[in-house]
């Protein structure tokens, strides 16, 4: 079958005029001819002519309009003949489909709401008119212009059709050019970055705000304004905005026209308030407008807006503040007054919580600051917005609004939720720069039976890193605020150094325990947890690859050799109980703990290892960080820092025995992902063994010792102190990549960890083969110049023929490094991303100081894939 194009004309146009017929005759019938669907009846009610009438010309041309104006048919036509009136008509077919064709940038989904014909529906010319019309508009919306839609008709058996709606999407119509005229003051470039309309350009292929939107356009100029009034022009206006679209459809020229008027200063500025409890001298003084400086709009507005919420902190919920300008065109000077109407105090009527389905009432309401009865005090509400948001069970432009009540002096706090999904079923599996593969399974709900109660588990499987987890949180045991949690767990750590670009393992980690926790607030802001923990930890190294034989007396007992895993690997193995309590003392007042933008936190925590057990130690920590919106554009900047201790109370050694009182594993360590630009664990006390080759030097033997990174053995044995700070700078995108989940963002780390008793190093000379019984004899070199060539021999005789002492062979030397509490900065920029493959980070980090023996890491990433 084939699709015949729709003419948008009128059908009328086309009609066949009636045929002429004598005037004046009286109409004695009135036929239908060519009816499918209609009853004879239904076709005569749609016009005027009746029997018994005078047929006139025009009577017969109004029938004929009449019967168009059903939309039920495609042509019609009337004949009067001696009286007998014949109208003939062909009906409109009936809809069998609605087929879009073309579309790939607008889905189906999106189109299908705009088309208003439907199948079983009459066909009809105007309908499709309307409904091109209306796909043409979605595209306009999405700032494609030169999108087209060809309606066809494809003719099917029964008078049915088919209607294609064919669709030529076109490019994306951008804004090529942004012209302003009347600017003397500032230049095009200072107010286009003002607006949220971007020029097309290579630099902004991420925004959106290259595509052209009418209402866009209305809130630049808006955004002009805003700017000017926060410059001191008052007067500043945009005179007109047109929006031109090039001939080929494809791209808008922009024109604004201005008029930036004269500058103005602040004059006089005070407080007028009606309220008694505020003494309008005392709230004048207080201003942070001052006379003789420029106006700002901006400034006049924060005002406002502090007087507004010192009125609700004092229980004033609808206190009116409205500043009254006087404007001097003379002197230039603004003086403006804020005046602070009358207002009664006002007290909490009613908290009324809707939308929540599964979260219980009380989970809401123990968050609300305020209760019913209370005084209004407009710091608690925003306070308990920030709580509610916290719990991340609810969307995030949650607000609690504020109702006039049943007097004027009472107020109803209402929260309408919307419930997002806390349970959450994920099984994940990735590649990581430090554990290469990963695999991990976890079932988190957040709001267990809708108690807010939180219940946990999670295993995961990496190359170096096994654990399984169970878990479960009471943030209020028996409706008080008390929190009480605890989690039981297994974990499997393998260590490792690097050597010949390979990783291996050298001891291996097995821990076994549980923790108890419990907190309460002590005030708004302060939170007090005190927790109690036991880990039974296995540590091992691989027999076959680092214990031996020392006495040669047989296979058995085999000991750690120091030899071939190094003295502090050694007094790492064993087993061991800890049995620790804790506590962490919190000072938070971030306004989420997801994800901050504002408020700072600061916390300390200590744990005591020896009740009971075989370790003692106090380990202290102690935590600050703080969050700013630089500026109104989604700019986030935070700085933090941390430091921690931990102090040994037991004597495992003494210095000259290189035994540290602190056990490897309790120690702390640094590096990726804590302070990026350094390889994990990368930063800090190290052991390396240089490995060495002979040569002959100058003519004579010597041990050359191998310094490629890759020939070197490192292990990180920690410290006992560290500290690490922060600066980062969040920086937002476009709207389009903001919805890809891209957030960027710039940093600076530095940090350290160091303090530990210095480790008996070694060097190890060369052997002949060592056997049961014979641990093999010491190598030396010598030069044999008895041929044209000097060579570089081995043997076990200690002196050459003259008597004189031959070198040495070495095998490795070991070497202290890292030690000093000097800091190593990086500074990188990283991004996050929420790909459609699950969470991908990337950071690319260059690390400006560091001190020998430190392990560098450019670039890192981390991506995962859910399904």
């Amino acid at each position: 079958m084939v699709a015949m194009p729709i003419s948008v004309a009128s059908a009328q146009s086309s009609a066949p005029a009636p045929a002429p017929a004598a005037q004046n005759e009286t109409i004695r019938s009135i036929n239908i001819v060519g009816t499918q669907r209609l009853e004879a009846d239904t076709v005569r009610s749609y016009i005027r002519l009746r029997t018994g009438q005078v047929w006139t010309q025009a009577a017969g041309d109004q029938a004929l309009k009449d019967l168009y104006a059903t939309e039920l048919f495609a042509d019609v036509s009337v004949r009067n003949s001696g009286g007998d009136v014949t109208i003939e008509v062909r009906e409109n077919p009936v809809i069998n489909r609605i087929i879009l064709e073309g579309n790939k940038r607008i889905k189906n989904d999106k189109i299908e709401p705009e088309i208003k014909l439907a199948p079983r529906q009459i066909y009809s010319r105007s309908k499709v008119r309307a409904d091109v019309a209306r796909i043409v508009e979605l595209y306009k919306r999405q700032g494609r212009f030169a999108a087209q839609v060809e309606p066809k008709l494809v003719q099917l058996d029964q008078n049915r059709v088919d209607i294609v709606f064919e669709i030529t999407e076109g490019p994306k119509s951008k804004v090529r050019q942004i012209n302003i005229i009347g600017n003397d003051q500032f230049s095009d470039n200072d107010l286009r970055g003002e607006m949220v309309t971007k020029q097309a350009r290579l630099t902004s292929i991420f925004s959106s705000g290259t595509s052209y939107d009418p209402d866009r356009l209305a809130f630049d100029q808006q955004k002009l304004r805003q700017f000017y009034l926060t410059q001191g022009y008052a007067d500043f206006r945009v005179v007109s905005a047109v929006a031109e679209l090039t001939p080929d459809k494809r791209d808008f020229i922009i024109t604004y026209v201005v008029e930036e008027g004269q500058r103005y200063k602040f004059g006089d500025v005070k407080v007028d308030s009606k309220i008694r409890d505020f003494n309008s001298d005392a709230l004048t003084k207080n201003l942070r407008i001052k006379k003789g400086s420029w106006y700002n709009a901006k400034e006049v507005e924060d005002t406002v807006e502090g007087l507004t919420e010192s009125a609700g902190l004092f229980g004033y919920a609808f206190a009116d503040v409205s500043p009254n300008f006087q404007r001097d065109k003379d002197a230039l000077t603004m003086s403006i007054t804020f005046e602070i109407a009358e207002a009664e105090r006002v007290f909490v009527e009613r908290i009324d919580i809707n939308g929540n389905t599964v979260t219980q009432d009380k989970v809401i309401r123990r968050e609300f600051r305020l209760n019913e009865g209370d005084a209004f005090n407009s710091i608690q509400v925003k306070r308990t917005t920030d709580r509610i948001k916290s719990l991340g069970y609810f969307q995030e432009d949650l607000e609690v609004e504020q109702e006039q009540g049943s007097g004027p002096d009472r107020i109803v706090l209402t929260t309408n939720v919307e419930e997002k999904a806390t349970g959450e079923l994920s099984l994940s599996a990735g590649f990581s720069s430090i554990e290469n593969f990963i695999f991990q399974g976890a079932i988190t709900q957040r709001n267990f039976r809708g108690k807010g109660q939180e219940l946990r588990t999670n295993v995961s499987y990496s190359s170096y890193s096994k654990s399984v987890e169970l878990g479960f949180t009471e943030p209020y045991l028996f409706d008080r605020s008390i929190a009480l949690s605890g989690d039981i767990f297994r974990r499997d750590l393998s260590s490792f150094n690097f050597f010949n670009n390979d990783r291996n393992t050298t001891y291996k980690q097995a821990t076994t325990g549980f923790q108890i926790r419990t907190g309460v607030p002590v005030t708004e802001y302060l939170f007090f947890q005190a927790r109690y923990g036991i880990n039974y930890d296995d540590i091992s190294l691989d027999r076959n690859l680092f214990f031996s034989d020392p006495d040669g007396t047989g296979p058995l007992p085999l000991t750690c050799d120091p030899i071939l895993a190094g003295r502090f690997l050694c007094d790492a193995i064993g087993n061991r109980l800890t049995s620790s309590i804790g506590y962490t003392l919190v000072y938070d007042t971030r306004d989420s703990r997801l994800r901050p933008t504002r408020g700072h936190s600061v916390s300390l925590s200590q744990d005591f290892a020896g009740l009971g057990g075989d370790v003692k130690y106090i380990r202290s920590r102690l935590s600050a960080n703080k969050y700013w919106r630089v500026t109104d554009g989604g700019f986030i900047f935070s700085i933090s820092g941390e430091g921690g201790y931990i102090h040994p109370l037991e004597n495992r050694g003494s210095a000259v025995q290189g035994i540290d009182d602190v056990r490897l594993t309790d120690r702390f360590y640094l590096g990726e992902p804590q302070i990026r630009g350094f390889d994990i664990r990368g930063v800090g006390p190290r052991v390396q063994r240089i490995f060495f080759d002979g040569a002959i030097e100058n003519g004579v033997a010597a041990n050359v010792p191998r310094l490629q990174r890759n020939q070197i053995q490192d292990d990180s044995i920690g410290g006992r102190v560290y500290y690490l700070a922060r600066a980062e700078l969040e920086i937002p995108l476009g709207s389009g990549a903001k919805e890809l989940g891209l957030r960027p963002s710039l940093f600076v780390d530095a940090g350290a960890v160091f303090d530990v008793t210095r480790p008996l190093l070694q060097s190890v000379q060369r052997r002949t083969q060592a056997t049961l019984t014979d641990p093999g004899q010491p190598l030396y070199y010598f030069v044999d110049a008895t041929g044209t060539t000097p060579v570089l021999r081995e043997s076990t005789d200690r002196l050459n023929a003259d008597g004189s002492a031959r070198l040495p062979a070495l095998q490795f030397e070991e070497r202290f490094f890292g030690d000093s509490w000097k800091p190593r900065v990086s500074v990188g920029v990283g991004v996050n991303w929420n790909s459609p493959f699950g969470p991908f980070r990337i950071d690319l980090a260059k690390a400006l100081v560091k001190e020998p023996g430190d392990d560098t890491k450019l670039f890192t990433f981390n991506v995962g894939t859910q399904f």
